[in-house]
């Protein structure tokens, strides 16, 4: 949890809290109310095909827009959750490079206003940095998703592509344009055998830290937020909502998903975060399950006495403000957390949201 509502959306309209009161009764209450409850449902399962464990085969180019023809193969574990009630993935890999193993994660959401995915990477050698996404659909047994990015100074157009998804041994596939798409050079290739039909956690390596371990698993979420932020308000309003967290980056990241049965209507959202070994600062994202094609700036912070304090910056009515998350009293059957703003640089705060977590599991 971490900023969670961002002070850039606007409120639902009384027509959307409907729709996504209807979309709850099928069981899709995440998404906004820019597609028809059948369409959300139908995308919810547009990467079942990919849940589970699997042995991943790679074949990576060694030297990228050099018209290199060296092929460098090794071999990989990925594991795959849905996430967001089904519009929202995410996937953990071990990577076995000729020249050092390491880890990354895929961060995965639909957008109902453009019928498409967006696809995030991060990869854990620098956990400060999430590459900037793919956007995509399916079509048949294949689905094509294509971005903006910069490789060595350079500005490329990267394209995913994964083919024969419903067959025994899907692949995925990367390609780099200099030329605007006219050309591509295909550089990487993942080749996918499935050893579980339910995901599992990868292994932890031993010097991750600790500070988030007693977090993982599902939690019920008592939430008490104030209506309105920075103008003096004292009115609050209480609601629940689920939190299931997992372990990624072997133990040096986690990703919280979020079910919030708020006043306004139910809806989802899921915070990143990452630990930078080099800083000793842990990086927390948010992407709110209204908004999905948006990963906001990350907050930074550490853990100190047992509480562990993120700071970042943020835009509310138009006016730059500082956000404060802490986490609290982490045990292993509760938590506590709680979320402030300052309109001032941080001289004051203001608590806006404070949350009280319980273990269900």
């Amino acid at each position: 949890m971490t900023s969670k509502r961002p002070s850039t959306w606007n409120a639902p309209t009384r027509r959307e809290v409907m729709i996504g009161m209807a979309m709850a009764g099928v069981g899709v209450a995440c998404g906004p109310a820019f597609a028809s409850t059948r369409d959300l449902a139908s995308h919810a399962h547009d990467w079942d095909w990919l849940i589970g464990d699997w042995d991943v085969w790679h074949r990576r180019l060694k030297d990228r827009l050099a018209g290199s023809n060296e092929w460098q193969e090794f071999n990989g574990k990925s594991a795959l959750w849905l996430t967001l009630n089904g519009l929202g993935t995410l996937d953990d890999n071990i990577v076995e490079l000729p020249d050092g193993i390491y880890r990354g994660l895929t961060l995965r959401a639909f957008d109902p206003a453009t019928r498409q995915w967006a696809i995030w990477w991060l990869d854990g050698r620098n956990p400060s940095r999430i590459d900037p996404p793919v956007y995509g659909s399916f079509a048949g047994d294949v689905g094509t998703f294509i971005g903006k990015d910069v490789f060595k100074g350079q500005p490329i157009t990267v394209r995913f592509r994964w083919q024969d998804i419903h067959s025994k041994r899907p692949h995925w596939e990367q390609s780099f344009s200099t030329d605007g798409g006219k050309t591509w050079e295909v550089n990487w290739r993942n080749y996918f055998t499935r050893t579980n039909s339910k995901a599992s956690p990868l292994a932890r390596i031993d010097s991750a830290p600790r500070d988030f371990d007693s977090l993982v698993g599902t939690w019920q979420v008592r939430n008490r937020r104030l209506k309105q932020r920075l103008v003096g308000s004292t009115q609050w309003e209480e609601f629940d909502n689920t939190l299931v967290n997992r372990a990624v980056l072997g133990g040096f990241g986690n990703v919280g998903d979020n079910v919030f049965h708020a006043p306004g209507g139910t809806y989802c959202g899921l915070s990143l975060r990452a630990y930078d070994s080099n800083t000793r600062e842990w990086l927390s994202w948010w992407l709110d399950g209204r908004s999905p094609t948006r990963i906001g700036s990350p907050m930074r912070g550490s853990f100190k006495d047992g509480i562990g304090t993120l700071l970042g910056d943020d835009v509310y009515n138009g006016k730059p403000i500082k956000i404060r998350s802490q986490w609290s009293k982490l045990t292993a059957g509760s938590a506590h957390w709680e979320q402030a703003s300052s309109a001032d640089g941080g001289r004051t705060w203001e608590t806006n949201w404070v949350s009280e977590l319980t273990r269900k599991v």
